[in-house]
């Protein structure tokens, strides 16, 4: 007897109706649509992200090969390559961009006590892009290089839960430091940065929204100090200045005090320059938090890794916005159910389980829980031993 939920309807059912609706009204998304709507264009493409599918032919392929199950999995509109390509490029991306930022705000909300190896009340960010290669025939608007598409995606992600909270998703050859002027700044909030955004005019205004930054100085930074503070050289920090900014662009620029901040990295061998507007921190703190903005560029491997965001199911720039959206918008809500069914398994693992049992009819906390179940004797003692 056909019961219960599959466990991509369990999915699915984390996702509140009205709060998606709401993205699609907005922009009119099911606007003289009669059949496929956005609905059934999002579980399509949260399907094919799940599954690790890399194109709408095999997305086309494998839901028909389960026809009799879409009902089920609340897919009402018939799935063909052709209509799904039209959805991705016709569609606004922006109705999966809003709807990824609302997973997000649920996100962060579950994740807020969360610790990331540092005792701070702070809300803390790593700010970083990268860079995914395309072919500029088939992607002209992507402009990166003379003979080299691409598309940045500028990240910025909370360190508490590694979610991202904004992110902006542009042609190649926009510099990283330009996202500085798109992020709305969170007072009191400590922002961790590369030298690609060593601009000091927009850490400036930075400092004056009451946020604070942590960078790295580059090699031809050129500076006065005015005092220097006590340090404990067994921590690595060797020195903790404090400093004014010489030149006249400069000083323009970032007329305030500095800290500068020099640490001796062990491990890699490696003399790091930092600079930042918090004074209050102790030193190793900051260098302990730096350390942290490796999380982005973990983020940034995961998802290529596991998501597809490198081979594309449409060419044109709304096509390949949608598809982002959507992938980032399945990574937050496998983050909710981690949390909300308080499972010990990483997103590795959670990605893992459900590519292979979504058609499953079985509770979702039983398929991705840690549980041991007792394996039954199935020997069949009526069968004949060859050999006794």
């Amino acid at each position: 007897m056909n019961t219960g939920k599959t466990i991509f309807s369990q999915l699915m059912g984390f996702i509140a109706p009205y709060e998606f609706q709401k993205c699609v009204d907005q922009y009119n998304g099911n606007y003289k649509v009669k059949s496929f709507s956005c609905w059934d264009q999002y579980l399509c493409m949260a399907f094919a992200q799940l599954t690790y599918l890399e194109s709408l032919r095999d997305i086309q392929v494998c839901l028909r090969a389960a026809q009799t199950k879409l009902y089920h999995m609340g897919i009402r509109g018939k799935v063909s390559r052709n209509t799904l390509a039209n959805a991705n490029q016709v569609r606004d991306w922006r109705i999966y961009a809003d709807f990824a930022q609302g997973l997000i705000t649920t996100a962060r909300s579950l994740y807020a006590k969360d610790d990331f190896g540092l005792h701070l009340e702070q809300t803390v960010y790593a700010l970083d892009a990268t860079t995914i290669d395309l072919c500029l025939s088939l992607f002209p608007w992507a402009k990166f290089r003379k003979s080299k598409g691409a598309v940045k995606m500028h990240t910025l992600l909370d360190l508490r839960g590694n979610i991202p909270t904004t992110i902006i998703i542009t042609h190649g050859k926009v510099h990283e430091v330009h996202a500085l002027d798109r992020i709305v700044i969170e007072a009191g909030a400590i922002y961790i940065m590369d030298r690609g955004y060593l601009d000091f005019e927009r850490l400036h205004t930075l400092h004056l929204s009451s946020a604070f930054f942590i960078t790295r100085a580059k090699s031809n930074f050129d500076f006065n100090r005015m005092y220097s503070q006590p340090v404990d050289k067994s921590t690595g920090v060797q020195c903790d200045q404090i400093i004014l900014l010489n030149g006249f662009y400069a000083q323009k620029d970032y007329p305030e005090k500095l800290r500068r901040i020099r640490y001796y990295d062990t491990e890699n061998n490696k003399r790091l320059v930092f600079l930042t507007n918090n004074f209050t921190l102790p030193a190793i703190t900051i260098a302990e938090l730096y350390r942290c903005r490796w999380q982005v560029e973990l983020f940034f491997k995961w998802i290529k890794q596991h998501l597809r965001i490198k081979a594309f199911y449409g060419t044109s720039e709304n096509a390949v916005k949608t598809q982002i959206w959507i992938a980032i918008s399945v990574y937050v809500l496998v983050a909710i159910i981690k949390k909300r069914l308080k499972l010990q398994q990483s997103l590795y693992t959670i990605l893992q389980i459900l590519s292979v049992t979504l058609f499953e009819k079985t509770p979702i906390y039983k398929a991705l829980s840690n549980i041991d179940y007792e394996t039954e004797d199935v020997t069949d003692y009526n069968q004949l031993y060859l050999w006794d």
